[in-house]
């Protein structure tokens, strides 16, 4: 295991080198940014700019207008503004230059292409994020939360993620740690200096503390399942026979037009997928071809991919017409998505009999624990239910967004799963009479795991598997 100077040790030159890269996506746009960092930052952008004063002269953290030129014929590449920014109160903790450019992706290529010429080098995969680790800005925990906060597709999910990159998950697992670092502290003195004047640790000392950080990190894993599911969401395909209504579904979750949506049966022949915000959750709908027995090569393709889709999905829902009522077809549907999390959605309900959707109901009663919405795509009625019931079925009763600690991260939950675990073999060792110094060797490896999340002890190759998940630029 190594810490973050070792880790930087561990890459000779590394940190000597400046790097650049585009920092916001490709494509067009207003602003385009080159970001450049370290101890050359300055210098590189002092070949390519000009503006009323040198880059040498400008106070840190300023924004000045001037333009890109190219040195080798004189040529205005981009009118721009700039942004200096001196070590150490900058992301990375380096000097850095932000090129602020009009958006064009030709236009940012040939400033890179300028930066990279004149002595800085290509940025790798999360590179800036990854100095700015090293360089002691955050530590890994938060660096691991700013991909969260990126990706995040929902509001309670970019909340979980700010709150991690503010370090409120970094401080509770910096205390658990320093706590049994305390733990092995006491019993170390207590053992190599008997005769100094120390406070000895007693086995109930040790016996109490072991388990208040136990129970502490408990904690910390019951808020996993909510906050994985605001990080990676669930995807729910909806499936039935064709007609019922499942193009329309997903358009009416979706808000517009993104499925057609005909009278003629088997119109969807492909997978049709929208992410959609239910109740804070980010929940990928697939909308699949009817499924029924079909003498069309294409469609038969299509129903094929319904079924593929509705078995690997988290969530399905099985969409009923309410005029035709429940038919073969419905009832080999709900069959084979008896072992799912399922919600039966009874469409159609505007034009139809009120007999007969309660016949359908306790049928569907009868033919498992399936939860059931009533609605028509109509007139939009039974939306709200739907969306009550998934999120009851996704979230499955486990505590609240709005709680202050939420893991999302799945390395996060094994380390501290890790740690809990060595806690429970040093508590073993506790009440086995074994001496407190063997207690130590257990209290050290979830010590260890610990360290691991926050970056206190970790080795440079989970650094660099971590960073690699990044996108260039960040």
């Amino acid at each position: 295991m190594c810490d973050r100077t070792e880790a930087a040790a561990a890459v000779p030159g590394r940190n000597a080198e400046t790097i650049a890269a585009i920092s916001t996506p490709f494509g067009t746009g207003g602003i385009g940014i080159i970001r450049i960092s370290g101890p050359e930052a300055t210098s590189v952008a002092a070949r390519i700019f000009r503006g009323r004063k040198k880059i040498s002269e400008i106070k840190s953290h300023t924004v000045v207008h001037g333009r890109i030129i190219d040195p080798a014929d004189g040529h205005m590449v981009d009118d721009v503004l700039l942004i200096k920014m001196d070590a150490p109160n900058t992301f990375t903790g380096e000097d850095t230059i932000e090129i602020n450019c009009h958006g064009g992706i030709v236009v940012l290529n040939r400033v890179l292409s300028l930066v990279l010429r004149h002595g800085a080098r290509p940025a790798h995969a999360g590179e800036f994020t990854k100095r700015a680790f090293i360089n002691g800005r955050m530590d890994l925990a938060q660096a691991e939360a700013v991909i969260d906060l990126i990706n995040s597709k929902t509001d309670e999910g970019s909340r979980a993620a700010a709150a991690q990159l503010q370090g409120k998950l970094s401080e509770k697992i910096r205390n658990a740690r320093r706590r049994m670092i305390e733990l092995i502290a006491g019993i170390e003195a207590s053992i190599e200096y008997p005769e100094e004047d120390i406070e000895e640790i007693t086995g109930e000392m040790v016996h109490s503390g072991i388990n208040e950080i136990r129970e502490e990190l408990h904690r910390t894993l019951q808020g996993f399942a909510r906050g994985r599911l605001l990080r990676e969401g669930i995807t729910a395909a909806i499936i039935g026979k064709p007609n019922a209504g499942k193009s329309s579904l997903l358009n009416a979750l979706a808000g517009s037009s993104k499925a057609i949506v005909t009278d003629i049966p088997g119109t969807t022949r492909d997978i049709i997928e929208e992410y959609v915000n239910i109740k804070g959750i980010p929940v990928r709908f697939l909308d699949t071809a009817g499924i029924r027995i079909t003498d069309d090569p294409v469609e038969t393709i299509g129903v094929e991919k319904a079924r593929l889709a509705a078995a690997e999905a988290e969530l399905v829902i099985i969409v009923l017409d309410a005029q035709t009522g429940i038919t073969d077809e419905d009832r080999e549907v709900m069959e084979t998505s008896r072992d799912k999390k399922t919600i039966v959605m009874i469409n159609k309900t505007d034009i139809a009999d009120d007999q007969r959707i309660e016949t359908m109901k306790a049928h569907i009663r009868d033919s498992g624990e399936m939860p059931v919405v009533v609605a028509s795509m109509v007139d939009g009625t039974g939306m709200d239910d739907l969306a009550d019931k998934i999120e009851e079925l996704a979230a499955e009763g486990e505590i609240s967004s709005n709680s202050e600690i939420l893991l999302t991260n799945a390395r996060h939950r094994q380390l501290i799963e890790d740690a809990i675990m060595s806690l429970d073999s040093a508590e073993s060792a506790y009440t086995s009479g074994l001496p407190l110094d063997f207690v130590t060797i257990d209290i050290r490896d979830g010590a260890d795991a610990l360290g691991q999340i926050t970056g206190e002890s970790v080795s440079e190759d989970v650094i660099n598997e971590i960073f690699s998940q990044f996108c260039v630029g960040k």
